[in-house]
């Protein structure tokens, strides 16, 4: 195993305070008149720009009263956002093993420097507002591979470095993932499912591959 990627929100990381502005903007767009589109969630993930970039891309009026008030949202649900407790160790277990560490996350620009400075110094981010990509777009995936220098393959006999992947998207960490040649699991923090934290993840992975 070369390299362990890792979604954010949900497995690095949780919004302790949720306040949900950008819903709150789109509701106030409705509220003006504006049809919501399917495509409206994309674009703020896409896009790097604050919450009146979004405001003026959609077209929604907001008085100062307004964006002040989206903006204390904004910033109250960003100063919450906490490393899980099991992150850390499961962090520092795979250095020991000199393994690559990255994360593959679908967020919004204000929330790429959260991430980066709970984060420091791991071997790649793949962020979506970054990107202008979103999971489960295999270039996604293939972007995160790019940085971390590995190409993943899961076909039989293939020389190629072995990549894991972890998060509690189903359908984008575990079923994306494989589509892009990544060997996908998905955490369920309930306690459901195979994995329900970290650290069990990466210790199940050291012992059952050395």
């Amino acid at each position: 195993m070369t390299a362990v990627i890792f979604d954010l929100f949900g497995t690095f990381l949780e919004i302790r305070d949720r306040q949900n502005p950008y819903r709150r903007l789109l509701r106030l767009g409705s509220q003006q008149g504006r049809v919501a589109s399917p495509g409206d969630l994309r674009w703020v993930m896409t896009n790097t720009c604050g919450l009146q970039g979004a405001a003026d891309f959609f077209e929604i009026k907001l008085s100062s009263t307004q964006l002040t008030e989206l903006q204390s949202c904004l910033e109250l649900e960003l100063e919450s956002i906490a490393l899980f407790e099991d992150a850390l160790p499961a962090h520092a277990l795979l250095r020991h093993h000199q393994i690559k560490i990255g994360v593959c996350s679908n967020l919004g620009g204000p929330y790429c420097s959260v991430a980066r400075n709970l984060l420091p110094g791991l071997d790649g981010y793949a962020l979506s507002a970054e990107v202008g990509l979103m999971k489960p777009d295999v270039a996604m995936y293939q972007h995160i591979c790019t940085q971390l220098e590995v190409a993943p393959s899961q076909f039989p006999g293939s020389n190629a470095p072995h990549v894991l992947m972890i998060g509690d998207s189903r359908r984008c960490d575990a079923d994306g993932s494989r589509v892009a040649g990544i060997e996908g699991y998905h955490l369920d923090r309930s306690g459901v499912g195979r994995f329900r934290d970290l650290l069990e993840f990466v210790t199940a992975i050291n012992i059952s591959r050395g």
